[in-house]
């Protein structure tokens, strides 16, 4: 057990677990860089067509996936392997929901629920799915920021007096 500046021990449940953090940014670096992809494939020489099609909202949506699986991890180990607050628990659900809504949003052609059904037109990424999908992300961010151990952190903690400051 080690002793921090405040003189107290680090019990071995304290630890910050650093290696599932790093696994965590990573798996969500590379899972931007999938969405980049999707959104973007000129950055990397790889546009083919036109239009936003199917394959792209598809590995979009998947980088968005790695986006979220990576954030939750890292943001798990930040809580040093305590029990998560409820607004962390609340913001756990609103990734999942996010995430579900991207999809739904992002391929509603797909599932006949676009403006673009897919038997009459070829699917594309309009521009209320693209707000749908930027809604969604909203909700992603939002439940990533209620994950953070705000409780944990000194900064957020309320200054206890002492009891020779209330005496006097």
């Amino acid at each position: 057990m080690a002793n921090n500046n405040n003189g107290k021990t680090n019990t071995p449940s304290e630890k910050v677990p650093i290696r599932r953090i790093q696994l965590g940014l990573i798996i969500a670096i590379g899972g931007f860089f999938i969405f980049l992809v999707g959104a973007k494939p000129e950055l990397f020489l790889l546009d083919r067509s036109p239009v936003v099609g199917f394959i792209q909202i598809a590995v979009m949506l998947i980088g968005l996936a790695f986006i979220c699986l990576g954030g939750y991890l890292s943001l798990v180990g930040l809580w040093k392997g305590q029990q998560i607050s409820i607004a962390g628990e609340i913001g756990t659900r609103l990734i999942s929901t996010g995430y579900v809504i991207a999809v739904f949003a992002g391929l509603a052609d797909i599932f006949g629920l676009g403006s673009h059904p897919t038997p009459e037109f070829i699917p594309y990424f309009g521009e209320w799915q693209a707000r749908g999908v930027q809604i969604a992300e909203a909700f992603i961010a939002i439940g990533m920021l209620m994950m953070l151990p705000y409780s944990r952190n000194p900064l957020f903690r309320g200054q206890k007096q002492s009891e020779e400051h209330s005496k006097n």
